[in-house]
């Protein structure tokens, strides 16, 4: 009886104590699944995700309308994705993948998971420097914008001749050069067509303050007429300090009447930038730009004039001349003139200059 009762106590010992254990074990085994789950997520969120081969930073593109799954693709064929899996665990769980942003990116190299995602769903990016100077026409607008930004050249050209967009920014495609100030400016590198025209609207009416309109009123010009009148300015000369002289030479012939004669219109019309010397042969082209022709302006610049061009019409100076001619030590000055007669001296002492050096 004895024994009997030593082994039930025994059993019930057991029993006892296994059950007794239970919820310790069950508590030790989720204290070591929730261990491994935060290191697995603390591994997923700080592994290192980008290598980018030996350099330190570089830019990363992601086009308009581009899925997650283009996303993930471009960094995978660049090389610089080190783990697939675990950048697109984490969009998931961030909602990256359902909310891809355009833009230009820093990568650097050995950037963590996280802080990658957290780049991509920022929409955080970098932006780029564009400087527009020294522009001749609308196609080299185009492609100067279109060398640094998603927007194809080929469209912005479209755009750049579309009469009626350009009309809400009280341009058109022969004046669109009034709406661009030479300058360097930030752009994000997804900036659309009318997004630029939209931005330089907004420089534009920055740059003609009311003391610059004021300027023009007294001139009793408008605003495209003095940007036609500095973009032939440009083209005569590279001398600041001289183009109020040049500006007051056409503004004194306009007002007398007298066709302006730019050689810098007539090599527009043409078309031609590698003439040096304008011949007689060249000023009979047909052509609304050929101031030969016609008197007055052009329809709009021929080139994207300099600020200190457009100064020089608005500040021109008041004096009597109405010819100038380069100098003939091609110092870039010029020999400025009241008559005609005073004019062909110094025009015959620049073209014997021209011969002697067999410029043609």
């Amino acid at each position: 009886m004895m024994r009997n009762y030593f082994s039930q106590q025994k059993t019930f010992s057991r029993r006892s104590l296994s059950g007794d254990m239970m919820p310790v074990i069950l508590v030790g085994a989720t204290v070591i699944i929730l261990v491994f789950a935060l290191l697995r997520f603390y591994w997923r969120t700080t592994v290192p995700m980008i290598d980018l081969h030996g350099r330190q930073q570089c830019y990363f593109y992601i086009h308009t309308g581009s899925g997650f799954e283009a996303v993930k693709d471009s960094l995978v064929k660049k090389g610089y994705l080190l783990h697939p899996l675990e950048f697109e665990w984490l969009s998931q769980r961030k909602h990256y993948t359902q909310k891809i942003k355009a833009g230009r990116y820093l990568l650097k190299n050995g950037m963590h998971n996280n802080t990658l995602v957290n780049l991509f769903r920022s929409g955080k990016q970098e932006p780029l420097r564009i400087t527009i100077q020294n522009i001749r026409t609308r196609a080299e607008l185009a492609g100067t914008f279109g060398k640094h930004l998603e927007v194809d050249s080929l469209q912005l050209i479209r755009l750049f001749n579309d009469s009626s967009c350009l009309a809400k920014f009280g341009a058109s495609p022969s004046t669109l050069f009034v709406l661009f100030i030479p300058n360097t400016y930030e752009f994000f590198w997804n900036t659309s067509g009318i997004q630029l025209l939209k931005r330089m609207n907004n420089e534009f009416n920055r740059f003609w303050t009311p003391q610059r309109r004021h300027l023009a009123d007294s001139l009793n010009m408008t605003i495209p007429e003095i940007v036609t009148l500095a973009s032939i300015v440009e083209k005569e000369s590279n001398k600041n300090d001289e183009k109020p002289d040049i500006a007051g030479v056409y503004l004194n012939r306009m007002k007398k009447h007298i066709p302006l004669q730019a050689d810098p219109t007539v090599i527009f019309a043409l078309n031609d930038y590698s003439i040096r010397r304008v011949l007689k042969i060249h000023t009979q082209i047909k052509s609304p730009y050929n101031t030969y022709f016609h008197t007055g302006l052009p329809p709009g610049p021929i080139c994207l004039p300099s600020i200190a061009s457009v100064d020089a019409v608005l500040h021109t100076r008041d004096h009597r001349y109405f010819y100038f001619c380069a100098k003939e030590d091609f110092s870039g000055y010029h020999n400025f003139a009241a008559n005609l007669t005073e004019h062909n001296r110094n025009a015959r002492r620049y073209q014997q200059a021209l011969n002697a050096r067999k410029i043609k």
